[in-house]
């Protein structure tokens, strides 16, 4: 089983890359590794028990996932984990937590775990799996931060105008 923790630093409070991420007509504009997701009961984003459709971008565009989230907590933590399989993943479970900085800015802490299928082949194919994966996750967070740093504006208004309340800076650390 393959598990790692990545981080990075975002130009944008925690409320605003957390919906970034989660809303779909957000991340729709910036993720590099899904072509499309969406919550199966229409909803705008999860919600804990929510149950997303994932589909892969570009050359993973033969891969989908669904997902269950476990943990929604809105705008610090997020965890979903893999229905059933999907190949090369036999598991797969991520965590995202957000963390705000006395900048203003944001830290987001990726964690994942995964199991490579078949499980004859795990010990040859999952630290290739592994390595693809981290290195597409470090693609898309980087596009996630471009993307926040030309929209985050755009972002707090759309929030201001849901009535989402805004990252407490009381939090920052």
């Amino acid at each position: 089983m393959a598990h790692r923790r990545l981080e990075f630093r975002m130009p944008a409070t925690d409320a605003v890359a957390f919906d970034a991420f989660h809303y779909t007509h957000w991340r729709a504009q910036w993720d590099s590794l899904v072509r499309a997701s969406h919550v199966l009961d229409g909803a705008p984003c999860p919600y804990v028990g929510a149950v997303t459709d994932n589909s892969g971008r570009g050359w993973l565009g033969g891969l989908s996932m669904r997902t269950q989230f476990v943990t929604f907590e809105r705008p610090r933590l997020a965890a979903a984990s893999m229905i059933g399989s999907a190949f090369p993943f036999s598991r797969w479970a991520a965590s995202m937590r957000h963390e705000l900085l006395a900048d203003g800015g944001s830290l987001l802490i990726y964690t994942y775990t995964l199991s490579a299928s078949p499980p004859w082949l795990r010990w040859l194919i999952e630290p290739i799996v592994d390595r693809v994966f981290a290195w597409q996750t470090r693609r898309r967070f980087a596009r996630m931060q471009r993307f926040l740093r030309r929209r985050a504006s755009d972002v707090e208004r759309w929030q201001r105008e849901q009535g989402l309340p805004p990252a407490a800076p009381e939090q920052a650390r």
